[in-house]
């Protein structure tokens, strides 16, 4: 046995005894496969090509050199080739494992997680740039002569630039280069955020930021796992305190993570970095390009690139060197990953921290109830911001009874409301008008017969969009046009609009303020992050008179001229039977009148309600979270819901009913029998039928010491699944539909 100590930074060659390696390849596979390491000296984390079956894909050495052994040596094939790339982190493999174990999904589907642009493997050759050979050579033409002279003058131009200057061709300029007069110089653009300077102590933070940023801080300087809850309410100055830990990371040589729920809070984000660090972080999301991908990668695998600023995919980048990761509005739903590989971000986050002994930063103005309960139970430091920042104080909240309010079967919009507006108008002030529903009416309804137009392939209502004068369906994205008879009776002009999306409420406020500025924003008008970046800006700057849009505007934004917030149906959330809705809601309408009064202007809150005495809206018109959340706490642990039990939701679907019922039907007669774990269902999905699937679902109750995941692992492999149907697992569902 021959073992080599590699020359690079944290690498151990390690080779078995047999010369094999296990390796790890982002397919769905449950385990590494075995292979001869041949003449390559490969060490765990390396990256690899090796064939499977007909193809060749990349993979990773993985840890465990002992699962095949009993494979003979000459069935086994050879690795290809080792990648000229810095090996994935122990810590990160670590991780990859335990979340693959935790979320039942495939070790080589998590692998993939990471693996989202292969393309970072590789260095980067950059474009080839050209300058002059130092030794000047007798008998130039004219023309090669002119280039020279150009590439002596102005180093180190592309082919296309040089040819200009010369006044000559890039194919002059490539043959000029074969004889030696000119010399290639390959220039790779920069890696992002690689070099943070901007460090400045010297901050105007209020007595309760100073304070709280020195708890963090000093997480940093004391080293080791420390989760924390940044709870300060809306406008604090929540964002400056953890840049504090930010610069501790960054003066330590610590890469850090920031996550943020949604694309659309990265724009006003990235300019308070650059402000605070001098430096523009390292943004990552689905809509970056995959060039800037494969930098962002590459940047993050060597441990030059020191901050990513990213939506919850961002964690599974391979860090060299993390040492801080901060959650920003923790509580937000949109951490949870429903397809694929199912995990919540803020969770794994924790996890992460804990398996790489560094501090995790949780940020909210309102926090979870899992979070809570774990300050409660003296697991995470609790740091609290009380006041906002400055002159700024926390608006007031009006709650309007829309049972006594006199409105017409076509207005959404209340009499103290629409006054409200009116006067901040008159002021120069803005306006915000929040309800979470896109398009112009959530339901088409005939008058004659009561048909109610749906989606062909799933569950749902049809939705009315005023800007394509279709039809939408906001699951399967399928569109009609609006029919001029009722596709059930055919009755002529009988279909009507019921109800109202951001469309209709703004139509509604051009009626009574002609002359304003209205911007509507929801994900389906304002499509890009660069629409967002514009309409942020342009609200920001003063253009916009009245904001009217869905959640992707309740957080996170701060509008120094907005004092005037009003939520056209703050009930729409309580519905259902998800045992989340009441929190939900309130961390929501919290959020969205959050944007109010933000800067020295006093700001106002309406709430539209028909549920006024609903514990929600009274807990929002008292500030009374602590209270709310108190009583929330108290019922699910009566229950044994999350987060004092735990969940389980299978999900069964496939192109036949009978199918999916029968596959049923088989897991329901061998469902576990514990006296720990009880088992709901099967039943149909609130979404019976999505993008033309079948749906039914089994909800698995369990106490918290229960081992869930063997459980639910022995159960489903005690039972054939047809290969048409599929089964989705996912451990603490954050959704029932």
């Amino acid at each position: 046995m021959m073992t080599v100590q590699s020359s690079e930074k944290h690498r151990l060659t390690v080779t078995s005894p047999d010369h094999r390696v296990e390796v790890l390849v982002p397919l769905a596979v449950g385990r590494p496969y075995s292979y001869l390491a041949g003449d390559l000296q490969l060490s765990p984390g390396d990256f690899v090509t090796v064939p499977l079956g007909r193809r060749q894909t990349l993979g990773v050495v993985w840890d465990d050199h002992q699962q095949n052994k009993d494979v003979p040596e000459h069935k086994l094939k050879s690795v290809l080739q080792r990648h000229d790339c810095p090996p994935m982190s122990a810590m990160h493999r670590k991780f990859l494992s335990w979340l693959a174990g935790y979320t039942m999904a495939d070790l080589g589907s998590v692998l993939k997680l990471t693996l989202t642009t292969a393309a970072g493997i590789a260095p980067e050759q950059g474009t080839p740039r050209y300058r002059a050979a130092e030794t000047v050579m007798d008998g130039l033409s004219p023309k090669r002569k002119s280039v020279y002279e150009a590439a002596r003058n102005a180093p180190d131009l592309t082919a296309k630039s040089l040819a200009a200057k010369g006044g000559s061709t890039p194919a002059l300029v490539k043959s000029m280069t074969v004889d030696g007069q000119l010399l290639v110089i390959q220039r790779a653009a920069p890696l992002p955020c690689t070099e943070i300077t901007h460090l400045k102590t010297d901050l105007d933070l209020s007595n309760d930021q100073v304070e709280a940023s020195k708890v963090l801080t000093r997480a940093l300087i004391d080293g080791g796992f420390a989760p924390v809850l940044l709870d300060g309410v809306t406008g604090s100055g929540k964002t400056e305190v953890y840049f504090e830990a930010l610069a501790e990371a960054f003066r330590s040589g610590k890469q850090a993570l920031v996550l943020l729920p949604e694309i659309s809070l990265s724009s006003q984000f990235i300019s308070r970095f650059e402000r605070r660090f001098g430096i523009k972080p390292a943004v990552w999301h689905s809509e970056i390009t995959p060039a800037q991908k494969r930098k962002i990668w590459r940047g993050v695998i060597e441990g030059r690139t020191q901050c990513v600023v990213g939506a919850r995919s961002a964690l599974f980048l391979p860090f060299a060197d993390l040492g801080l990761i901060v959650v920003d509005e923790e509580h937000d739903a949109s951490y949870k990953q429903e397809d694929g590989v199912i995990y919540n971000a803020r969770d794994m986050a924790v996890v992460r921290a804990k398996i790489g002994k560094f501090p995790v930063v949780l940020a909210s103005a309102t926090p979870s109830l899992e979070t809570m309960q774990n300050v409660w139970a003296g697991k995470y430091t609790h740091v609290t911001l009380t006041s906002r920042f400055g002159a700024a104080v926390m608006p007031e909240v009006h709650m309007i009874d829309m049972r006594t309010e006199k409105t017409t079967a076509q207005t959404f919009i209340s009499e103290p409301l629409r006054a409200a507006m009116q006067d901040r108008f008159e002021r120069g002030e803005q306006s915000l008008l929040f309800l979470n529903r896109r398009g112009y009416a959530p339901l088409t309804l005939c008058r004659k017969c009561a048909h109610r137009i749906e989606c062909p392939s799933c569950t749902a209502w049809l939705v009315e969009h005023r800007k394509t004068g279709n039809l939408h369906c906001h699951h399967c994205g399928f569109q009609r046009k609006l029919p001029k008879i009722c596709p059930e009776c055919e009755a002529e002009d009988s279909l009507v609009a019921c109800g109202p999306g951001v469309e209709r409420i703004a139509e509604e406020v051009y009626a009574f303020l002609p002359d304003a500025n209205i911007l509507v924003l929801s994900s389906d008008i304002t499509n890009s992050p660069k629409a967002l970046e514009d309409a942020i800006t342009a609200i920001t700057g003063g253009d916009i008179d009245v904001i009217i849009g869905t959640q992707m505007i309740a957080k996170g934004h701060n509008f120094p001229k907005l004092t005037c917030v009003g939520v056209i149906d703050a009930d729409v959330g309580l519905g259902g039977a998800d045992m989340r809705a009441a929190e939900r809601t309130f961390q929501l309408l919290h959020q969205v009148s959050g944007r109010a009064g933000r800067a020295d202007l006093p700001g106002q809150v309406y709430l539209q309600s028909y549920m006024p005495d609903h514990a929600v809206m009274k807990a929002l018109a008292a500030g009374a979270r602590d209270p709310f959340l108190k009583i929330e706490s108290e019922e699910r642990a009566e229950a044994s819901m999350p987060p004092y039990g735990k969940l389980v939701a299978l999900i069964i679907s496939g192109n036949k009913e009978d199918q999916v019922k029968s596959y049923c039907r088989d897991l329901a007669r061998t469902a576990p029998a514990y006296n720990n774990v009880q088992v709901l269902g099967p039943a149909a999905a609130m979404l019976s039928m999505l993008r033309g699937k079948h749906r039914w679902r089994f909800l698995v109750k369990a106490e918290k010491e229960a081992q869930i995941q063997k459980i639910i692992h022995d159960w489903v492999g005690t039972v054939k699944k047809p290969s048409s149907v599929q089964l989705k697992i996912d451990i603490d569902p954050q959704s029932f539909f």
